[in-house]
């Protein structure tokens, strides 16, 4: 058997014990579910570089999930842009090509077992305070003056 299928076995089977997360897009066209076994599969941080500034307006707040926890389920505008990210990594964003709404993003070397996904695209109210709550940032250096750290971050 590949080595790859059985690391994507291995990714499954932490799937799935805990309820399925619904996410959208702002207009609803794009939707994806989020199937984790425990709440430490996924990890919630604040991006304070350039590109997510650009990006998303001031900073970034995404919960790595593995790949193989993350389906798109209805995806018919998905977009994908991918540029350097000026470190000479690719950075790759999906997002909605009717509403613009960014979905998730990653970099060449996490495509194949990683997503970046947006917090504000999870459904379900409530989850952004429990389940995944900010446990680091990136990019410090670059934080707004004004904005406070994140605590136990």
């Amino acid at each position: 058997m590949p080595q790859r299928y059985i690391k994507l076995q291995k990714e499954k089977e932490k799937c799935a014990t805990m309820p399925t997360y619904t996410g959208t897009c702002y207009c609803r066209a794009v939707k994806y579910n989020l199937d984790l076994k425990t709440p430490q599969d996924a990890r919630t941080s604040l991006c304070h570089c350039h590109n997510c500034k650009k990006a998303y307006g001031n900073y970034a707040i995404t919960v790595k999930v593995p790949l193989s926890c993350f389906k798109y389920t209805e995806s018919p505008t998905l977009k994908k842009h991918s540029m350097d990210n000026g470190s000479g990594k690719v950075l790759n964003r999906e997002f909605c090509g009717e509403c613009g709404s960014f979905i998730c993003d990653y970099g060449d070397a996490a495509k194949n077992d990683f997503r970046y996904v947006l917090l504000g695209t999870i459904d379900e109210p409530g989850v952004h305070d429990e389940i995944f709550k900010p446990q680091g940032e990136f990019y410090i250096s670059q934080r707004m003056k004004w904005f406070p750290p994140i605590p136990g971050g």
